[in-house]
Parts: C-alpha cells; sequence; structure tokens
C-alpha cells in the first residue's frame, strides 16, 4: 500500500470548505526543522515519509520512550543516525526546530514545550476529528460498526488531546469483515501522505485551520477490561464480532467457563442456521451448543443471536480447537451447565 495518494476531497465544517490537495511523492521540502515525537508502528511511516523528504539529518530529530529496546521509531532513527533524545525532554532540545510532530506519542506534551516551536506542534491523529477523540480510535470506529473513518492533521493545544483546529483530513472507508491491525496498516499510511503535504504545504496549508464542534465529539478511551470480557446478555452477535475484529491482534475477548478464563481466539458470525441449530426455548445468553457439521461451538447471544467459536485457550491449558474443548469439556457436562458467563460465577 506504499503508493502516492489522491487526497483531493472535499471537508465541510460550518458550510466551509476546505481540500486535500493532491498530493506527490517528489513533492519538495520547503526547508522547515521538524522535531519528532513518537513511540510505535503508527508512527514509523511518518517519521519516514519526513525522513525521506526533509532534505537532511540535521533538519530532523526524534523523540521517543526507551522504555523497550524494540520501540521501532527508536531502532529506525538509530539506524539512520537522526538526532534521538529521550522523553521527557526540555526546551533546549526544541529551539534547533521550526515544528514539532506528533504521531501516537501516548504523552501529554507540556505547554513550555509545545510553545518552545515557533510554529507550535501539529499532530496526526487516526479518525475524522472530532470522532473518536482518544488513545483507541481505530478501535473504537471498528467496534462500533462505523462504515468510515479517516487521519486528521490537527494542532496539539494545552493539557487536553485531540481538540486543536483540523489542517486537513482524509477520509477512509472501513470495509466489511476489516481486521484492526490491516486497518491500522492503512491508516498509518494514509496519515503519513497528509502529514507531508501538511508540512511541505507550509505556510499555506497553516493559513485557515477549521475548529472542532464539541458538540460532536465522541470518545475512544484506553481499552479496559469492560471491553474485552464479554457480557453474553447484553451484546448481540455482530456486537460480539465487531469487538472481536476491532481488538484482534491486541487483546482477546474473554468470558468464563466452570470458574476458569476463557479466551476466544477464533471466532465468525454464522453462515448457515437450519432448524438443528437452535438453542432451546429456555436456553439463555451464554449457552454452549457444539455444531458437528461446521466443527464450532455456538454461543448465544442477546436477541437469540449466536456467534461461532473455533479456536480458544482455557485458564491453564494451550489454546485448542473447539472440537477438542467439546471433548474434553463439554461432553462430561450436563446441558444446564454448559454455559459462558460474564465476570462473576455461576454455581449450576
Amino acid at each position: 500500500m506504499l503508493f502516492p495518494r489522491n487526497l483531493s476531497n472535499c471537508f465541510k465544517f460550518k458550510r466551509k470548505c476546505f481540500y486535500a490537495q493532491p498530493y506527490s511523492t517528489e513533492t519538495k521540502s520547503n526547508g522547515l526543522k521538524v522535531l519528532f515525537f513518537g513511540t510505535d508502528t503508527f508512527s514509523l511511516p511518518s517519521l519516514k515519509v519526513l525522513h525521506k523528504h526533509n532534505g537532511s539529518n540535521e533538519s530532523l530529530g526524534v523523540v521517543t520512550s526507551f522504555k523497550s529496546p524494540a520501540n521501532c521509531v527508536r531502532v529506525y532513527a538509530e539506524q539512520q543516525k537522526l538526532a534521538l533524545h529521550k522523553w521527557p525532554i526540555t526546551t533546549e532540545h526544541c529551539r534547533p526546530f521550526d515544528l514539532g510532530v506528533v504521531v501516537s506519542f501516548g504523552h501529554l506534551i507540556p505547554t513550555h514545550i509545545i510553545n518552545a516551536f515557533p510554529l507550535g506542534m501539529i499532530n496526526v491523529h487516526a479518525s475524522l476529528l472530532p470522532r473518536w477523540r482518544g488513545a483507541a480510535p481505530i478501535i473504537y470506529s471498528i467496534m462500533n460498526g462505523d462504515q468510515e473513518t479517516g487521519v486528521s492533521i490537527m494542532r496539539i493545544e494545552p493539557k487536553r488531546f485531540d481538540v486543536g483546529d483540523i489542517f486537513a483530513q482524509k477520509k477512509v472507508k472501513i470495509e466489511p469483515g476489516v481486521f484492526m491491525p490491516d486497518l491500522h496498516k492503512e491508516l498509518s499510511e494514509k496519515g503519513a501522505d497528509l502529514l507531508w503535504q501538511v508540512v511541505s504545504g507550509y505556510p499555506k496549508t497553516f493559513e485557515n485551520p477549521m475548529k472542532q464542534n464539541d458538540k460532536d465529539a465522541t470518545y475512544a478511551p484506553k481499552i479496559t477490561p469492560d471491553i474485552y470480557e464479554i457480557n453474553w446478555s447484553n451484546l448481540t452477535s455482530l456486537e460480539v464480532y465487531n469487538r472481536y475484529r476491532a481488538l484482534y491482534g491486541f487483546k482477546a475477548l474473554t468470558s468464563k467457563f466452570q470458574q476458569k478464563s476463557i479466551e476466544l481466539l477464533d471466532i465468525s458470525l454464522p453462515q448457515e442456521i437450519s432448524s438443528g441449530d437452535s438453542f432451546k426455548s429456555d436456553s439463555s445468553p451464554g449457552s454452549l451448543v457444539y455444531h458437528y457439521k461446521r466443527k464450532c461451538l455456538r454461543v448465544q447471544c442477546a436477541n437469540h443471536t449466536f456467534i461461532e467459536v473455533h479456536r480458544l485457550r482455557v485458564e491453564g491449558k494451550k489454546a485448542m480447537s473447539a472440537m477438542d474443548f467439546n471433548n474434553g469439556f463439554l461432553k462430561k457436562l450436563q446441558t444446564s451447565k454448559m454455559e459462558f458467563h460474564y465476570n462473576k460465577v455461576v454455581c449450576c
């Protein structure tokens, strides 16, 4: 997916219209000296684009966390011999640079650092702000069933995340069935392209930023157990599956079985429904049925829907197939005990 993007889209804010102009990877540097703040795989494409086009190593510096030696931003900066600074920094580190660029950094930037840059600081955010302000916008967009998302280039303001004026946005369609790592990769690359368009277009691209409407804001806070621990009574099968796609590669969905924690490693929506697949009329959300034809578990969700589980892990055991779970656990139980439970011990 590393190719030039057509960014000629129109975005409307309060009846105003501003355009993301077509971007060419051959755009030359305008001489801005940039100090880059980032820590992860979402940050890296933006750093690479800045490094490729910014002219020289003297025009680009990097600030990152040194907590993990595997930090890909740190590794790249060291390999490319870029000026590398350990967070936190002082205003002295900022003085040689015109602009601060933040991409998936994970730290609130102090006011004195923001003010140390003549042009302030800008951020690449993985949503169409003000929708999904916060730490996990990609996860929440998939989990919510959104049909589109995007990237925003915004001004960083002191003391609050994701509230600054917007310089540019790019819409991205969320394909049905997409998993978080794929959307994460696409948005990181779209964001890198759009970032360079804004940086290389200075001063024109900085002239008419758009205010965010706080009334339209939604929030994507850090992921907590109430997101990945499944409440079968409250979530339909589609809602469970959206959470699975949204958290894929980051955190497994969990439940409880016989007082043990269960990780749901591979799940899907049902492909077919026949009369023989139905749960009993008095069955409750969390009830389990093993489907011999499809070799999967079917778990009842809210509104009489159900999800299929193909692979799972029982606490203290290795990952196993649904067939192995059926043979090792379900066949030994009475039907009344064949249930997943939500964050509590249920006596049968």
